[in-house]
């Protein structure tokens, strides 16, 4: 059934221009994964093609979004895997199907696998910041995000007025710049195949100044508890911190010193607790503490 298209009953958004989607047949697909707003497929036939079906309570918007985001990231020259069309199950469910990068690992999963090769693959990983935080993207085409931010802060419970107000002030006089932000620049969201390295998990990208990521890489190497580091991104805390250190001396400079980057930083890592509070809808009181230095 893959290629014909059907006129299923939605609400297309303000300024949608990608098309009606096409009806796939979801038997021709294995399932490959849950996330928090849907599943992931993969091809049974074609192993070119990964499938990303919303779930039915996912609103329109959301969907539209994420998909006109990622052309447009893909677009600006990102190295990320290439979106595809926006599809239906014809039951109810949207979806995008996306490039399927073929026997893809993580960075976090490579460096767990092989300490030994921790300082190689944080190079690798700095090395491929800072060629994003050097794209100049349209700023038409993404948010700045430092309204990301303020909208964030602004939605979130978990900040008393006192603390909203510093953070404010915080994000406001912060640097600006018109080059690419991933959003979420962990050594997960980066995977490698074939020699080939990717960014993934693109929805929050936006624009702005380096730092607002780099806090995101500091957050995860440094400030995580070590069960946390050891679940999620398969290695010891220790290793997640020579991983820092590695960073630094690449995407800095040989001379770069690590401890002072983590306190230049810092209240920049705390700043992505709106994205993980956002997404986990509760409070981290330890993430919190990095605004202690705020004035």
């Amino acid at each position: 059934m893959d290629g014909s298209s059907q006129n299923a009953s939605f609400s297309i958004p303000e300024g949608w221009n990608l098309g009606e989607p096409l009806l796939i047949n979801l038997s021709d697909y294995e399932y490959a994964g849950e996330g928090a707003n849907g599943a992931s497929y993969n091809h049974k036939t074609d192993p070119s093609l990964m499938l990303k079906l919303y779930n039915a309570s996912a609103p329109f918007a959301i969907i539209a979004g994420e998909l006109d985001l990622a052309h447009k990231v893909y677009a600006a020259g990102i190295p990320t895997p290439r979106p595809g069309e926006f599809v239906t199950d014809g039951q109810g469910r949207f979806g995008i199907r996306f490039e399927r990068i073929v026997g893809k690992k993580s960075f976090s999963r490579a460096v767990g696998d092989n300490p030994e090769l921790v300082e190689e693959y944080a190079r690798k990983f700095a090395r491929m910041c800072r060629a994003l935080h050097s794209t100049h993207v349209p700023t038409t085409d993404f948010e700045n995000i430092k309204d990301v931010d303020l909208r964030l802060l602004d939605e979130s419970p978990f900040f008393t007025p006192e603390e909203r107000e510093r953070v404010a002030a915080f994000i406001k006089a912060a640097p600006d710049a018109d080059t690419a932000i991933h959003g979420d620049l962990q050594f997960s969201n980066v995977i490698t195949a074939g020699g080939n390295n990717y960014f993934i998990d693109l929805g929050d990208f936006a624009y702005g100044h380096p730092y607002f990521d780099l806090g995101m890489v500091l957050l995860c190497c440094c400030y995580d508890d070590e069960a946390f580091v050891r679940e999620v991104f398969h290695m010891t805390l220790a290793t997640a911190k020579e991983f820092w250190y590695w960073f630094v001396k690449e995407y800095f400079g040989e001379d770069a010193d690590p401890d002072e980057w983590d306190r230049t930083l810092r209240p920049y890592a705390g700043l992505k607790v709106l994205i993980i509070e956002r997404n986990a809808g509760m409070y981290f009181p330890q993430f919190h503490a990095l605004f202690d230095e705020l004035p």
